[in-house]
């Protein structure tokens, strides 16, 4: 699939559910979900990153682990280089996972304890056999060189390294395979924020030496804004809005985007900016508002809103909203 742009899509999900059962109390009270992704679609393309963003508790991390098959989704479809992998058996799936990687939040608990680094390595190479076995050291090496660790690090555990130095080790993991996806599952949030500028200048380095293709997690609109491309708004399970990253945060044209990005810390304390809170608290995914998911919240709620769903819509180039008075609000919005 390609674009009028002639960039071509490594990554399109359609309609991805993933509902979670919840247990009842009684054997006869019906069956009831946590509907964490709830009918989303979009598509990534090669080379870019695609930050996802939202509250916690919107479906961020889900979408990530739905489309990576570690929990299995409830419906959809993911193309991946124009091949559906919800429809892949275990065998296929383990050969294509050299292709998919995800960089975790905490690298303390991805890596191995008992396992030194050069074991990690090794042992990422070894599964996915993308190195025959006499080129290994060479390749680990490499994968140092590449991330800023030193060649002593081979022999050293995960309790050694400071958090930063431990990302980095994620990476070089994720790298050693050759892949051509990287899931970063709020990579930076546990990192001090001097560390956190080096994590993702050296992601963006190494993505434009690999051609790498990122989807980006994260709840930190300030690190959203200096890695992505394009930029994907989540609500209780939904899209809200998508857009290059420039028309986002300089004309957001949904109001849970704009509450979003008016929380956003301003350096110069003359500037004043207004600061847009939102009502109430976000509804429970076991039983979501009818109709526009935000509704409940919304400033500009009307009747509409609490009976019909959105669409997800093109209102400008490349912008797409869910809002049905998006034409309406977008002067009051963006003044």
């Amino acid at each position: 699939m390609k674009t009028s742009t002639e960039k071509k899509v490594l990554l399109q999900v359609e309609n991805l559910k993933q509902y979670f059962p919840v247990k009842t109390e009684s054997l006869f009270q019906p069956k009831t979900y946590v509907k964490a992704v709830d009918d989303i679609s979009f598509h990534l393309f090669e080379g870019e990153t695609l930050s996802i963003v939202g509250e916690s508790g919107c479906g961020k991390s889900t979408t990530g682990r739905a489309i990576l098959r570690l929990d299995e989704p409830t419906s959809g479809k993911v193309y991946f280089s124009d091949e559906n992998i919800l429809e892949l058996n275990k065998s296929q799936m383990r050969k294509l996972r050299g292709d998919l990687q995800v960089i975790f939040q905490d690298p303390f608990a991805s890596l191995n304890p008992r396992q030194t680094i050069k074991q990690i390595l090794n042992e990422a190479m070894a599964i996915q056999q993308v190195v025959p076995k006499a080129k290994r050291m060479d390749r680990m090496l490499e994968l140092l060189g590449y991330v800023g660790l030193p060649v002593e690090a081979l022999d050293r555990y995960p309790h050694e390294f400071s958090g930063g130095q431990r990302q980095r080790i994620g990476i070089a993991r994720a790298l050693a395979v050759n892949p051509k996806l990287i899931i970063c599952d709020e990579a930076v949030s546990a990192l001090d924020v001097s560390i956190q500028a080096q994590i993702l200048n050296l992601l963006k380095k190494l993505q434009k030496q690999f051609q790498l293709t990122f989807l980006f997690i994260s709840h930190d609109l300030s690190v959203v804004r200096h890695i992505s491309d394009r930029v994907m708004v989540m609500y209780l399970g939904k899209i809200v809005e998508i857009a290059e990253k420039k028309a986002l945060f300089d004309s957001p044209l949904h109001p849970y985007t704009n509450a979003l990005l008016s929380a956003i810390p301003v350096p110069n304390p003359e500037l004043k900016r207004e600061r847009i809170l939102l009502k109430g608290d976000v509804p429970s995914p076991l039983n979501p508002p009818t109709g526009c998911r935000f509704h409940t919240r919304c400033p500009f709620a009307a009747e509409k809103c609490k009976l019909e769903e959105p669409p997800l819509r093109e209102i400008e180039n490349k912008h797409f909203v869910s809002c049905h008075f998006v034409e309406k609000l977008y002067l009051t919005i963006s003044h």
